[in-house]
This record gives C-alpha cells, sequence and structure tokens, in this order.
C-alpha cells in the first residue's frame, strides 16, 4: 500500500485586495489538514497542500488553477474569494480534470458539476439579513458596493426582497475594488442627499474599513446602520476601536458562537494563528469543508474528482456552526443562518438566531419574506 501524501491545491489571495479574508480561510484550510494529518491523514496517507497566492485576480487564479492541475498533477482544489475569481477557475477543471470545493458565500444562479459550494446561498444570508433591517430598521435601503460581479448580483437580488415587503431601493452605487478617499466620499454624498433607513453596503477587501471610519466621521452611525454581508471580523480588525458600533451582518457562523464545537473550533484556530486572529464565517466554512472534503477522499479511496464529489453529497459533518451535508441535486450546502450586530469591541454579538438549518435554493426559486414570522426578530439569541 502506498504512503505517498494525497496532493491539493490552496487557492487563495495573500496579497491584493482581499488578501485579508482570504488568509483567514487559508489558515482555516491548513489548520484542519493539520488536525486531519494529526489523526492518521486519509487511509494513513497525509494530505500535503500545494499553496499558491491568487493575489486577488482572476487572471492569476486561473493561471495557477492550470498550473496545479497541468503541471502540480492536483485533482481536488479548495479555494477563491470573490465570485469573478471563481468564475475564472470554473473552466480550468471543466470535465473533471478537477474538482472545486468553494468555500464563500455568493450570489448563486450556478451550478458545476465540478464544483462543491460549502458558503450561503442567498436564502441563507439575504433574505434573512433583508427581513431583519427591513422589520426592525425602515423600508428605505440604500446599496453601495464594489465594482464586480457579487455586489451587482446580489443588490439585485435584496432589491426584490426590498421589494416584496413593500419597501425602497432609494439609490445603488458602485464604487472600485480598490477605492480611494474620493470614491468614498462620493458614497457619503449619495447617503446624505438620499437619507436612508438603512446603507446595505457590499464593499469588500481594502475599502471597508475606510469606508466604515468615513461613514462614522460623517455622522451617520448607529442612527443609519450598515447592514452587510461582505464586513468580516478581518476587516473590523483593520478599523479604529468603536467605529463598527451598532452595524450589522447575516452570516453562518460567527465568532461567539457559543456552542462547544464553534468554542472548540475557535480555541483551536487563536491557538494556532493567535489570541487576536480574526475569524469570519468564511474561514469556518474553509475549515470544515476541508474536513467534509477528507471524509469523501476516504470513503472515495481515491482523489477522482467524479468518486470525491459523489462521496461528498453522502456525507454529514460537525461544523463548528452545526451539522451541515451538501445537497446531491445542486451541490451547495445545508447551513445554518444568523444574524449580529456589532458591539463596542469590535465582536459580532447574535441577535437572531432560529436554530435551523435550511436547504440551499441557490435560484430563490420558492423565497418570499412571507415564508417567515416577523416574530423572529425578537426569538433569543442563544
Amino acid at each position: 500500500m502506498t504512503t505517498k501524501p494525497w496532493r491539493v491545491g490552496l487557492l487563495f489571495s495573500t496579497t491584493g485586495v482581499t488578501a485579508n479574508v482570504e488568509r483567514t480561510q487559508l489558515n482555516a484550510t491548513q489548520l484542519a489538514i493539520e488536525e486531519i494529518n494529526a489523526a492518521g491523514g486519509v487511509h494513513g496517507r497525509e494530505i500535503t497542500p500545494v499553496v499558491y497566492d491568487g493575489a486577488s485576480s482572476p487572471r492569476q487564479f486561473r493561471a495557477v488553477a492550470e498550473r496545479l492541475i497541468e503541471t502540480d498533477g492536483v485533482r481536488l482544489l479548495f479555494g477563491c474569494y470573490m465570485s469573478s475569481v471563481r468564475k475564472a477557475v470554473l473552466p480550468v477543471i471543466d470535465g473533471f480534470r478537477g474538482a472545486l470545493f468553494y468555500p464563500t458565500f455568493y450570489e448563486g444562479f450556478e451550478y458545476s458539476p465540478q464544483t462543491i459550494y460549502t458558503g450561503a446561498a442567498p436564502n441563507q444570508n439575504a433574505f434573512q439579513l433583508a427581513k431583519y433591517i427591513l422589520a426592525k430598521h425602515g423600508q428605505r435601503v440604500l446599496f453601495v458596493g464594489s465594482n464586480y460581479v457579487y455586489p451587482y448580483e446580489i443588490n439585485r437580488i435584496m432589491s426584490d426582497f426590498v421589494v416584496q415587503s413593500r419597501g425602497k431601493v432609494v439609490d445603488e452605487l458602485y464604487i472600485p475594488l480598490d477605492a480611494g478617499a474620493e470614491d468614498i466620499e462620493r458614497a457619503l454624498k449619495k447617503i446624505r442627499k438620499t437619507s436612508p433607513d438603512v446603507v446595505f453596503s457590499t464593499i469588500v477587501g481594502q475599502a471597508t474599513a475606510p469606508f466604515y471610519e468615513a461613514y462614522a466621521e460623517a455622522g451617520f452611525a448607529p442612527s443609519i446602520p450598515i447592514a452587510s454581508l461582505t464586513t468580516s471580523e478581518a476587516d473590523i480588525a483593520e478599523m479604529r476601536p468603536g467605529v463598527a458600533e451598532g452595524h450589522i451582518s447575516a452570516a453562518t457562523f460567527f465568532a461567539t458562537l457559543a456552542t462547544p464545537r464553534a468554542r472548540r473550533f475557535t480555541a483551536a484556530f487563536r491557538g494556532r494563528f493567535g489570541e487576536d486572529a480574526p475569524i469570519p464565517s468564511v474561514a469556518e466554512t474553509a475549515y470544515f469543508q476541508m474536513h467534509l472534503a477528507a471524509a469523501a477522499l476516504a470513503r472515495a479511496g481515491s482523489d477522482d474528482p467524479r468518486r470525491v464529489l459523489a462521496e461528498a453529497t453522502e456525507i454529514e459533518y460537525d461544523a463548528p456552526q452545526g451539522r451541515v451535508r451538501i445537497d446531491p441535486d445542486n451541490h451547495h450546502a445545508y447551513v445554518w443562518p444568523r444574524v449580529a450586530r456589532l458591539d463596542a469591541q469590535g465582536r459580532f454579538q447574535i441577535i437572531w438566531n432560529p436554530g435551523v438549518r435550511l436547504k440551499p435554493d441557490p435560484y430563490c426559486v420558492t423565497q418570499s419574506l412571507d415564508d417567515w414570522s416577523a416574530d423572529f426578530v425578537d426569538a433569543p439569541a442563544s
């Protein structure tokens, strides 16, 4: 029997506009690999990661994905954050030359037989955030986002949710991924002019902290909260203390989640990467998907993408967020939605936790805000 390691490819950005959050995904993936290897590996064989920096660039992600498959002989790929880079990688794995495990929430409306989508689909985070802010903060919403695929698509979906609730999108604008002070000021002028009840932000990466800081200096917070799916603990760590207090997010995991499994994960992560290491939801997703993939690899006995993908839909795994599984019909994960608000220390405190695992509906076929009782906004957060 061979003891040759299983080689897997890790595709995350350690440089570029989204490096802050992608480094947490890389760290979480490596932590999972270390745990798997410490437990004996898969069939006695260690997992060896082959790591490349995607540099937040679709072109670079595609190039290193091709290198992994064509030169390094790797068939199982883990990574990608922005939708633009995921879309650049998908053609590389076409024809089952490889399989991609994608650990990031995204806009939905996609299916690839060679991809496992472990992050939240819109019905598992955007839907809940819309329901909460419309019930608690008002009906007039302004959208501001970074200029790439995800913000445009998720804003289209959020617009539908707002209109369903008889709300109004008062304006929608986009700033560059590498936005500067002038771009942010342009957004603030629009907010002053329209006076929304809530700002829905899909700004990502290095522009996030400056936007929140400028927002606070302009005097908007906390009377007009920012609600965001893209602002994470990794972004908060780059802001001045107290800047983000009162702002809101929806995700499948927050580092303050107090279940035993969540506590073990956060303790292991911070024991490995530092007591102050931020742990966003996408890091938890990157962590559990590696464990789930290793279980699928063990069942398959081979890293043949077809066999691993088939086994991945047969497994349930006790992730830090809760027990997860992959829907065989669409390759998306059943996950656990939550809504949280930032406190004065920059920690997300969960304010709504329904305690349910949601089936993925990446095409939003059945979603209506009327499907949820408005009473949920006062449900206990435990």
